[in-house]
């Protein structure tokens, strides 16, 4: 399987996901097992059979998360200075030169991706129109409305 990109931050908000599911969703839904069972017949016992079902979900993510660790290059861009190129993990400051709104995305892994966040995947046309690219460049990006002109306005690397 080839390796996937995630930044430090993303790779830690995964293991903390672990930890938690681990510490405290298995705990307690082992324990909700337990009580469950202590109200007899197991077949028509709904809160055995809902809690049974949490606890496979509980399992499956903890397995998708510990496989996304186990497949991801993990990249911290602090460590490759400040170089003023649009890279991986870098968070970008856009005008949309259409309308003057500004927007600022962080691109990161396809794990960590969440528009609503700002986090945008390195696959996602605009990550990729932006990559290399410098503070101060117009980018065009191919939407589904046309296409969109944004000038670079920062590049952090925090």
């Amino acid at each position: 399987m080839r390796k996937v990109p995630l930044t430090a931050r993303g790779a830690e908000r995964l293991r903390e996901e672990i930890k938690s599911l681990k510490t405290e969703a298995r705990p307690r839904v082992i324990k909700a097992i337990a009580e469950a069972r202590g109200h007899g017949d197991l077949k028509e016992n709904a809160e055995y059979h809902a809690a049974k079902e949490e606890q496979g979900f509980i399992e499956g993510r903890i397995r998708e998360l510990e496989n996304m660790l186990a497949n991801a290059e993990v990249i911290d861009v602090t460590r490759f200075g400040t170089t003023g190129r649009v890279v991986f993990g870098a968070t970008v400051g856009l005008v949309d030169e259409a309308d003057g709104r500004q927007v600022r995305y962080q691109i990161v892994g396809e794990y960590e991706a969440d528009m609503k966040a700002g986090l945008i995947s390195v696959t996602s046309p605009i990550a990729r129109a932006l990559i290399g690219k410098e503070q101060g460049d117009e980018v065009s990006v191919a939407v589904p409305g046309g296409e969109k002109v944004f000038e670079i306005v920062s590049v952090d690397y925090a």
